[in-house]
């Protein structure tokens, strides 16, 4: 298998697992009256500290770096940014439904990390 294949099916599957659980504990945050954007942040965190640990060891075979850590969370916060603009132009703006607005982020937000992931975060590592 190609290593774009691999990769690419291995960050679905983390991806999967770990957006269905944060989107449904999205869904009973908000539920439970948490405003949106805090409940999309607390989810970010979440997302970020975990997926990382399975996207780095699992996904491309590295090792759990500083350096990487740091690109990593970079890309989570231009992901946040970007996330978080489509939502106060969307839903509050254009006023779409949160729910609908976050659900397709994922997939928006899933395809950047992949690339930025492949590209920066772990490419240093892969040199060697």
């Amino acid at each position: 298998m190609s290593d774009w294949r691999l990769q690419g099916s291995r960050f679905v599957i983390v991806g999967l697992a770990s957006n269905a659980v944060l989107f449904l504990l999205y869904l009973l945050l908000t539920g439970l009256g948490l405003p949106y954007k805090a409940a999309v942040t607390l989810i970010y965190v979440v997302n970020a500290l975990q997926t990382f640990v399975f996207n780095a060891l699992w996904t491309f075979k590295r090792r759990l770096q500083g350096v990487s850590l740091v690109k990593y969370l970079l890309a989570y916060a231009g992901c946040y940014l970007l996330n978080m603009s489509a939502l106060i132009l969307l839903v509050d703006r254009l006023g779409l439904p949160h729910q609908a607005v976050q659900g397709g982020m994922i997939a928006v937000i899933a395809a950047a990390m992949f690339l930025l992931q492949k590209f920066w975060v772990f490419r240093a590592a892969a040199a060697t």
